[in-house]
């Protein structure tokens, strides 16, 4: 097949990037893919005769973190488009990750196959984000649903709400926000109360669909 997307992967955890490229490998409109465990590595080798058209980039790298990669990698590749494929679905990053450059950002646990609808909306000269993120950006355009959303929640549910999503226990988000393990389960009582949940899946569940 002609014109096949060649695709970088920067990613720190090993199985999710091997998940990623078995997956990928196995699509008739995807070329080489290279695997990267940072943003140091990738930007080692630069600068490439052919650089990948679409590279997927974790935010939350050891060192450099994705978004400081994403300028310049666009400096040094302005031609290369760049997904955000990550578990932060909060605005803050969202914006900071689009306003860098990222073309893409889709949240990690998506399907694979809306994966590959990114990597295919994008080449066609789109744009894409997962729903959630969609839907937060919107919202942002919106001051009054944006005023409801941040008011639902204090600073520090917030924190907590984000520390569930990245897959932290009790003891490492008491640890992460130096606050004890009976305030955390406080916290969280509240949290629930608030969004009308009984367990934490269901408030992942929530973030990640750009609920909270």
């Amino acid at each position: 097949m002609e014109n096949k997307i060649d695709i970088a992967i920067i990613e720190d955890v090993e199985d999710i990037r091997n998940n990623l490229k078995e997956y990928l490998s196995s699509r008739p409109e995807v070329g080489s893919i290279t695997l990267f465990e940072s943003m140091e590595d990738f930007l080692k080798t630069k600068p490439m005769d052919t650089p990948p058209q679409i590279i997927f980039s974790d935010i939350g790298l050891p060192g450099m973190s994705g978004i400081e990669g994403i300028k310049i990698i666009k400096t040094i590749y302005p031609e290369t488009d760049i997904i955000m494929l990550t578990v932060f679905s909060d605005s803050t990053k969202i914006f900071q990750s689009l306003c860098a450059g990222a073309t893409g950002y889709v949240l990690k646990g998506a399907p694979l196959p809306e994966i590959m609808k990114a990597v295919l909306e994008i080449k066609a000269g789109g744009s894409y984000m997962t729903p959630s993120i969609a839907r937060k950006v919107i919202n942002y355009f919106v001051p009054e649903k944006k005023q409801h959303t941040a008011n639902l929640l204090t600073i520090k549910e917030q924190a907590i709400v984000m520390a569930l999503t990245e897959g932290l226990s009790y003891k490492l988000i008491a640890g992460k926000l130096n606050i004890s393990i009976d305030t955390v389960r406080f916290h969280i009582k509240n949290i629930y109360k608030k969004l009308h949940v009984n367990s934490k899946a269901e408030v992942i569940g929530k973030a990640y669909r750009g609920e909270i």
